[in-house]
Parts: structure tokens; C-alpha cells; sequence
């Protein structure tokens, strides 16, 4: 490039603030002069991006859930659209978040501006149709599961598997002793992790019985530790197990925690991989608005709902759905998860084959700088 690249880059999620971040440091190895702007978090925000919508302004979680903040997607959408007509970005870089970006990549698409997606939508688990959109609106598009370029190339050169970015983010920097000394927690008995989701919403859906499971497992001699993500506070636990929390909060801490626990409990999403890089054993669960699961169940087909599982092709880890998440299923789950805790660190570590080698951001922007050079 002889003149500085000028990049829109969309994560409207928390991982993908994460991923982002690093896909631009990777940019910025490559072209030290890139310009960044967009919709982002506090990490790319620290990596150099101009945040012009901050992701937790428009992060959502299902479909019930999202009429609350169609005002303020509409605004951020509009924000975008000014900017492409307004600053003429060479690349638009967009980073799951599949329902909003797709429309902004018509919009580009429109302008003469190449896309690259990272980290693709799942049409694997629902809309199959729309890699047919996908592959009018994007011109590359960086996959982070084996089994994804089958379903979108087709006798097209659209995708390629990059490997997964967790691979180089996801470890402990202290060890399990050291943690585990940090939270006062006992060296002879087991540690369970809670992590109840990085969403007010799914906190609200899922520690409720998280807390009751682990108020169960407390009196036969756990020790519950809460792994509870950056963008929550305390407050926001309490008041879904309506008072105090009685063990010790990791704030901030995750990968330290989890990786410090013989078991942990995880909601559904990106913290089961994360569990699963980390080799510690889980329980799954989920739940959300009636309707929208009911939607959910309408449109989605998969088997599983762990991305775990759904990798691995087979139910290594236990889910809870829905009805299913109940103190004592979840206790009886963790319980024959610690029991099997042997067979699944072999689960675990096949799970990390399976995800590639770690540099998926590196390749990801040899892709993206192959859009405009």
C-alpha cells in the first residue's frame, strides 16, 4: 500500500472485540499505517481503533431480547453508513455478528468496497440459504472450523480455514496452586467454576440455579468459585440469586480460574471453548426467553448446542436446556463430570487438534490485505 489503509471493522460482540483486536495488531505488523474505525470494545479500542459505537451499545442476545435495542442498532447502523459514504474505507472487515454485518456488506458491496469476514456465520447450525447471500456480499471470508469451507465454497475460492483465534489467546499466566492460594480455596477439595455468561441478560436466565447447584455441591465439600466477565459487576450476580453471593468472585480472572477448577459450569457460547482449551470439564447450559427458544428450535439444526460437542461430533460434554437447568440436574451433572474428569481430558485435547494451529489473526490478515493489494 502507498497510502495509509483506511479499514470500517465490525464486532458487535465481546469475542469479537477480542478477535478484532487482534486481527488489527496483525494488520498493523503488516501496514503500519492502517487506520481503524468502527464498532468495537475497551480491546480494540486499546489495539488503535477509533470506536465509533462501543459493542456493548449494541450487543444482544436472541430474539426477544433484541427489541429492546432495535433503536439502538438502527442508530448504529446509520452511523456506519455516514462513515462509508463520508470517509470511503478501502476494506470493511466484519467479525460474526452475522444479522447486522450482512446488511452492512450489501451496503458495501454497494459502494465498491471490498468485505472480509472473520470468523463466518454458522450456517451450518441454521439458514443454509444464506450462504447464497454470504457469497454475493463478501469477497473472502476467514473460517475458524475445519468443516467450513465444504459448506461455503461450493466450486468457489470464498473461504478458508484460518484455524481459531483462541488458540492464541486462551491460558493461565499463574498457576492452578497459585490461584487457588489467591481465592483461599482449598488444595484438598475440588474447585467448581461458575461462569453464568458476559450478558446481564444470560446472568439473569442462568446463575439463579447455577447458585442453587452450587449451594448443593458447597455441602458435600466444593468450593464454587464465580469466573465473572469483565463487562459485569457483582451486582449484577446478586441480584439473580437475590443476595450476597457467598464465595469468592474471580472478576476478570476467567481463563485463571477455570484453569485452576475441576469442573466448571458454562453457559453456552464462546466460554466453552475457552473451558474446553483450558482442559477443564463442563457442564453446559442454556437458557433464554420462551419465545425465543421456541423460535430457536424452529430454525436451528444442530444436535448439539455446545460448540464443543458440536466439534467433537459427539456429546463429550452434558447439556442443560432450558426446563433442564435446575440446581439438581446441574449438581448431578458436575457430580458424573468429576467422576469422569479422566476420559474428558482426552476430549479435551482432541478438541485443540481439531481447532488448527495457533496464528489464526496472522492468516486472517494475510486474506483481508489480499482484498486490497
Amino acid at each position: 500500500m502507498t497510502a495509509p489503509l483506511r479499514v470500517l471493522l465490525v464486532a458487535g460482540e465481546a469475542s469479537g472485540d477480542l478477535h478484532g483486536a487482534a486481527l488489527v495488531e496483525a494488520l498493523r505488523r503488516r501496514v503500519p499505517e492502517v487506520a481503524v474505525a468502527g464498532i468495537g470494545g475497551p480491546r480494540l479500542r486499546a489495539a488503535g481503533m477509533r470506536v465509533l459505537v462501543d459493542t456493548a451499545h449494541v450487543a444482544t442476545m436472541g430474539l426477544v431480547e433484541t427489541f429492546g435495542t432495535l433503536g439502538r442498532l438502527l442508530g448504529a447502523y446509520r452511523r456506519l453508513l455516514r462513515f462509508l459514504d463520508e470517509e470511503r474505507p478501502d476494506l470493511v472487515v466484519l467479525i460474526d455478528y452475522p444479522e447486522f454485518n450482512l446488511r452492512v456488506a450489501r451496503q458495501a458491496k454497494r459502494r465498491g468496497i471490498p468485505v472480509f469476514y472473520f470468523i463466518a456465520p454458522q450456517v451450518w447450525a441454521w439458514r443454509r440459504g444464506r450462504v447464497r447471500t454470504i457469497a454475493a456480499r463478501v469477497d473472502k471470508l476467514a473460517v475458524v472450523f475445519p468443516f467450513e469451507p465444504a459448506l461455503y465454497n461450493n466450486g468457489r475460492a470464498l473461504a478458508e480455514f484460518t484455524g481459531h483465534p483462541l488458540l492464541d489467546v486462551v491460558r493461565a499466566d499463574r498457576s492452578a496452586a497459585d490461584t487457588r492460594a489467591r481465592y483461599r480455596l482449598d488444595s484438598r477439595r475440588p474447585v467448581l467454576a461458575l461462569l453464568p455468561g458476559s450478558r446481564p441478560k444470560e446472568v439473569g436466565y442462568l446463575f439463579g440455579a447455577m447458585h442453587g447447584a452450587a449451594l448443593e455441591l458447597a455441602r458435600q465439600g466444593w468450593q464454587p468459585l464465580v469466573a465473572l466477565a469483565e463487562s459485569l459487576s457483582p451486582a449484577d450476580l446478586e441480584a439473580a440469586a437475590g443476595g450476597p453471593v457467598p464465595w469468592p468472585i474471580a472478576h476478570g480472572d476467567t481463563y485463571n480460574a477455570v484453569a485452576a477448577a475441576d469442573v466448571a459450569i458454562v453457559a453456552s457460547g464462546t466460554a466453552t471453548l475457552e473451558t474446553a482449551l483450558l482442559g477443564c470439564p463442563m457442564v453446559i447450559v442454556y437458557r433464554m426467553a420462551p419465545l425465543t427458544f421456541w423460535v430457536a428450535r424452529q430454525l436451528v439444526d444442530v444436535q448439539w448446542i455446545g460448540m464443543p460437542n458440536i466439534i467433537l461430533e459427539r456429546t463429550a460434554f452434558p447439556e442443560l436446556i432450558q426446563e433442564a437447568v435446575t440446581p439438581a440436574a446441574i449438581a448431578a451433572a458436575a457430580r458424573a463430570v468429576h467422576a469422569g474428569r479422566a476420559a474428558l481430558a482426552g476430549a479435551c485435547a482432541e478438541l485443540r487438534q481439531r481447532l488448527g494451529t495457533p496464528g489464526a489473526a496472522d492468516r486472517a490478515a494475510e486474506l483481508a490485505l489480499g482484498l486490497v493489494q
